[in-house]
């Protein structure tokens, strides 16, 4: 399966080649990754948001451990992002414990509650801002010169927003249980995360099509444009000046397909354009269709916001950001570095992601 499916090591670059070879995750703690809510807690009600400290659990341990923990029932502990076991992370999780208020403390080996707070409902999936990512990158040999120019030029004009490996499991595995799933011989509760999977691949072709022709930051003729920081999209081929100017200031993104059932949401040139990219995939388009999935548009780039480097000894390389929610780490690291990643790809969304 890995043989049939590209990884994001081969999809094209936008800023030029790879300036060289990193190493990412030699050990969790290289990777840290900070949930942004973006809103404050109500201060009062019948749920409980717990900020969560965690190393070598994933999300979904988490919620297992609080289920048993404080003796509340799977249905009833929300949380806003999948994050992954092979990295140090805070996250946000919501109980519903009307008598009760957990105190900070260490619940288990690597998990840690640092703080918590009233809150009136339930938190739900993709309710957080975004994600800040401080990233160790060993064995780093980069001209600083070339590596401070790429920086500026992703400050600028961010990073094509590509779905990392991680979104299709180790060796592409979900997307080969995808095609099962279409054809009828796979059922089970992972299904949501098959479907997200072909989505992912789709999008990613799309994606990686506009970056080889260099349209992925500018518009084209029947283009649908996302608003930043937000999942509303609009189309306009009338105020073209208009259009350009808001795509250099970053207000709106250029968008790419997620998938599924609908009129058509863009047209003309684009549409021949994401047309050609998928029709090797139709068989995902088909089942996704079928899955009863409604097409939506995601941002083709991504612009990070408080962007910094530093070096550390001789082969170190510390890179901080932010990025929205459902963004990569991985596919700015993309845009700078050839990534060799010594932990082993997830079959979930990992922190890298949401």
């Amino acid at each position: 399966m890995g043989d049939v499916y590209s990884r994001l090591e081969q999809l094209p670059r936008a800023w030029g080649p790879a300036l060289g070879e990193v190493t990412l995750k030699k050990s969790p703690h290289d990777f840290h990754v900070d949930e942004i809510l973006g809103f404050e807690p109500d201060r009062d009600g019948e749920h409980r948001l717990l900020l969560v400290r965690k190393s070598g659990w994933n999300t979904e341990d988490v919620v297992r451990l609080l289920s048993t923990r404080y003796g509340v029932s799977i249905r009833d502990i929300g949380y806003s992002g999948l994050k992954d076991r092979q990295a140090v992370t805070t996250q946000w999780f919501s109980l519903q414990l009307p008598a009760r208020e957990p105190e900070p403390d260490n619940i288990d080996t690597g998990v840690e509650v640092l703080a918590v707070h009233l809150h009136r409902r339930k938190l739900r999936r993709g309710a957080h801002q975004g994600n800040r990512f401080t990233l160790a990158l060993r064995d780093c040999d980069v001209d600083d010169a070339e590596l401070a120019q790429r920086i500026e030029c992703i400050r600028q004009g961010g990073v094509p927003n590509y779905f990392g490996d991680q979104r299709f499991g180790r060796n592409h595995s979900n997307l080969g249980r995808a095609i099962a799933l279409f054809e009828g011989n796979r059922r089970g509760r992972s299904r949501g995360l098959m479907l997200s999977a072909a989505r992912a691949w789709l999008f990613n072709q799309v994606v990686a099509r506009r970056v080889a022709d260099a349209s992925w930051n500018r518009a084209l003729t029947g283009d649908a444009f996302v608003l930043d920081g937000s999942r509303s999209f609009f189309s306009d081929n009338e105020n073209r000046a208009d259009i350009a100017q808001r795509l250099r200031r970053g207000d709106i993104h250029p968008s790419g397909p997620m998938w599924g059932r609908g009129d058509a949401i863009v047209s003309a040139q684009t549409a021949e354009l994401e047309s050609e990219a998928l029709q090797p995939w139709q068989t995902f388009c088909r089942g996704l269709e079928e899955a009863g999935l409604k097409q939506e548009r995601r941002p083709l780039r991504v612009i990070p916001r408080e962007l910094a480097y530093e070096t550390k000894g001789s082969s170190t390389l510390t890179l901080s950001f932010v990025l929205p929610r459902g963004a990569y780490a991985t596919a700015l690291l993309h845009s700078i570095f050839s990534v060799a990643v010594t932990a082993p790809a997830q079959s979930e969304p990992a922190s890298t992601d949401s």
